[in-house]
């Protein structure tokens, strides 16, 4: 800015400003101005544009909506802002799509029936607690500790309803109801409550088939009483004497005529077991509606699952024709034996898998909420007919049970190499594309492991048993080595009881008396004295099923056999995208040397006993083409390998896989497309 001003012009710009504000204010307002002197014109003043600029406007926390609109109409604003706009969208939408990818090829999950063994419980030899020598409910509930250490998930307890106790307990007097043997409703309901509290499920038997003679249908049904009449099966039949005139040459499981005659109501019952098990009427809906509310009842309970048994019984053909003898030589009266007969008339009849699938539907509507699923098993098909026997599967569009039980392991005459082999690989081969396996070695029906096999065995079964694919299945003592008594007077079904203990009685109660013996040898065979040693039966048990937990190969991988003879089986489990292997090499037999190498030449020169049924060669590096093996002895291996045996052709026939799974490293994740 530049100025040029006189003295006397200045003054009198002062001399005017300095006049009094009142004389101001009373010049009148159409006072003619002009009239005033005139302002001297002697200063000019010149002044920049740029001096008198407002000074350029930054943004600034807490704008107006007026100076914020201003900045936000600028292209180095808004082009900014869209593309952090569209980047925010498409992040967004790979996001989503990312989700979507994964969940779509992630294999499904396991759910808690195939997450980890199952461990059955015959209740009454299980453990005592009101010293009535009586295993019970609340003894159950004692010993979960027992039953969570061994990494068990689901419990199985075998049948505790309110019956006479024939056969096991297997024909119900009331569905609705607890043997008193066992405890109360409440009794039940506090040991389910407990399991549940320690993230355990628990399945239970049930026997549709029949009931026992003592319950209210049956004692209905004898006197004709309105729709209970035909309940069961009644026919006609003639008694002469001590004997009858049976309808048919249909023979019981037990043994003589299926037909029993009732003096009451003077006709013949029928009866596939004991004469105390009248068959219930299939062909009834009443009957079977009346067993579907049994099942919505336990299930309404809390109970998660149920094990069907005698399914295959459930029909028989009404046109009551004689079933054909196996010799057809032999005299039609003196057939007694079951074995006797062809059972082409009284079991799996037309629409017997049709009321099985029933019982799923009604289960179905008790698995809607997550983590709830019920899970559904069924006893197999007799003298394990393998066709059969997977039928119980369903098929690939309509559900039955989750999987029939396994017994071919229980069922082999002898044991080696092969005959296990023979057994596993049954299975696999015959069972149907995504389904899932099972395996069970001990069940309330056969001797001990140690009494069919001997006791140098049973470490190497349990071994096999928790490393197969699928969910395997222990009857309780079997993870101690228990065995059979010597007694006349005890039966199959009826194990000695569970030793806990080396005190009196093995711990089981503290009674005077148990309600039958228990083994000579509960002081050195027993939970207690097993847990502290550390190369025990028990701890070896223990060690596998956490093995199992940790290693998804052996939890979900694939199954190869690749070599068997009359004294070892040898297996591996792999994972796609692992190239961590898991061999298992297992004695059946006698002292074995093997070279794996040469049966497998991608094998790596040294392998490492990951665990070894004799706890001190665990870790130690071995050469695979010198693998020696004790009578009875187990080792699984491990070694790295980028060539799993699954891929490699000669052994591609004996690989199985039931939820395929592949592993990536650069996510950490599963998924199915390998």
């Amino acid at each position: 800015m530049s100025s040029s001003c006189s003295r006397g012009g200045l003054d009198w710009i002062l001399g005017k400003t300095s006049q009094s504000g009142q004389d101001w204010h009373r010049m009148p307002r159409d006072t003619d101005t002009s009239s005033q002197d005139e302002i001297p014109k002697t200063c000019a003043v010149d002044v920049s544009p740029a001096a008198v600029a407002e000074p350029a406007l930054q943004p600034y926390a807490g704008m107006p909506k007026e100076v914020l609109l201003k900045f936000s109409s600028q292209a180095r604003y808004r082009v900014t802002r869209e593309i952090l706009f569209w980047l925010t969208i498409a992040a967004a939408v790979l996001l989503v799509s990312a989700t979507i990818a994964i969940i779509a090829l992630s294999p499904k999950c396991l759910d808690w029936w195939q997450d980890g063994p199952i461990y059955q419980v015959y209740p009454r030899s299980f453990k005592d607690s009101n010293m009535d020598g009586n295993g019970d409910l609340k003894g159950i509930q004692e010993k979960l500790d027992h039953i969570t250490h061994l990494n068990i998930k689901t419990i199985w307890i075998t049948s505790f309803y309110k019956s006479p106790l024939k056969d096991a307990g297997y024909g119900a007097e009331d569905f609705y109801d607890i043997d008193p043997m066992f405890g109360s409703m409440r009794d039940f309901e506090d040991l389910l409550a407990s399991i549940h509290d320690r993230g355990l499920k628990v399945i239970m038997d049930f026997i549709p088939n029949h009931t026992s003679d003592k319950h209210q249908w049956f004692q209905l049904s004898r006197n004709r009483t309105g729709k209970y009449t035909d309940y069961y099966i009644w026919q006609d039949c003639v008694q002469a004497g001590a004997a009858i005139s049976a309808p048919n040459n249909w023979v019981s499981v037990y043994g003589n005529s299926s037909w029993q005659y009732d003096d009451v109501r003077k006709q013949c019952y029928f009866h596939q077991f004991g004469k105390e098990q009248p068959d219930l009427n299939f062909r009834n809906p009443a009957v079977q509606q009346e067993i579907h509310d049994v099942i919505k009842f336990w299930l309404g309970k809390g109970v998660d699952g149920f094990n069907f048994i005698a399914v295959k019984f459930l029909l028989e053909a009404t046109h009551l024709r004689d079933e054909p003898q196996v010799n057809k030589s032999q005299n039609p009266e003196s057939i007694t034996a079951y074995s006797e007969l062809y059972h082409d008339y009284t079991t799996t009849q037309v629409g017997m898998h049709d009321i099985i699938r029933s019982f799923r539907q009604t289960m179905d509507q008790y698995s809607s909420e997550p983590g709830r699923y019920r899970f559904m098993g069924s006893d197999s098909d007799e003298k394990e007919d393998i066709e059969a026997t997977m039928m119980y599967y369903g098929t690939t569009f309509v559900q039955e049970a989750d999987f029939p039980f396994n017994l071919h392991l229980i069922n082999m005459k002898n044991l080696s190499g092969n005959s296990v082999f023979e057994a596993v690989n049954m299975w696999m081969k015959n069972m149907p594309e995504g389904k899932w396996p099972n395996w069970a070695v001990g069940s309330p029906n056969t001797a001990r492991i140690s009494s069919r096999f001997g006791s140098e065995y049973v470490r190497v079964i349990n071994m096999l048993l928790l490393t197969l694919p699928g969910t395997p299945i222990t009857y309780y003592g079997e993870e101690i080595g228990m065995e059979n008594i010597a007694s006349e007077n005890v039966t199959s079904p009826e194990k000695s009881p569970m030793q806990w203990n080396g005190n009196l009685n093995a711990g089981f109660t503290k009674g005077n008396s148990s309600w039958i013996p228990v083994n000579s040898d509960y002081e050195s065979v027993n939970a207690e004295v097993q847990m502290t040693r550390f190369n025990s039966t028990l701890n070896l048990y223990r060690e596998l099923t956490l093995l199992r937990n940790s290693e998804l190969p052996i939890h979900r991988g694939w199954m190869c056999s690749i070599w068997n003879d009359s004294d070892v089986f040898v297996y591996v489990r792999e994972l796609d995208g692992l190239d961590s292997v898991f061999m298992m090499v297992l004695n059946f037999g006698q002292e074995s040397t093997i070279d794996l190498k040469a049966i497998v030449p991608d094998l790596p020169s040294k392998a490492v006993v990951r665990l070894s049924t004799d706890f001190s060669n665990n870790g130690k590096a071995v050469d695979t083409t010198i693998i020696k093996t004790d009578v009875g002895e187990g080792l699984v291996l491990e070694y790295k390998t980028g060539k799993p045996v699954h891929n490699m052709e000669a052994f591609r026939e004996n690989c199985f896989v039931a939820e395929k799974a592949c592993y990536s490293s650069a996510f950490n994740l599963l998924y199915m497309n390998c």
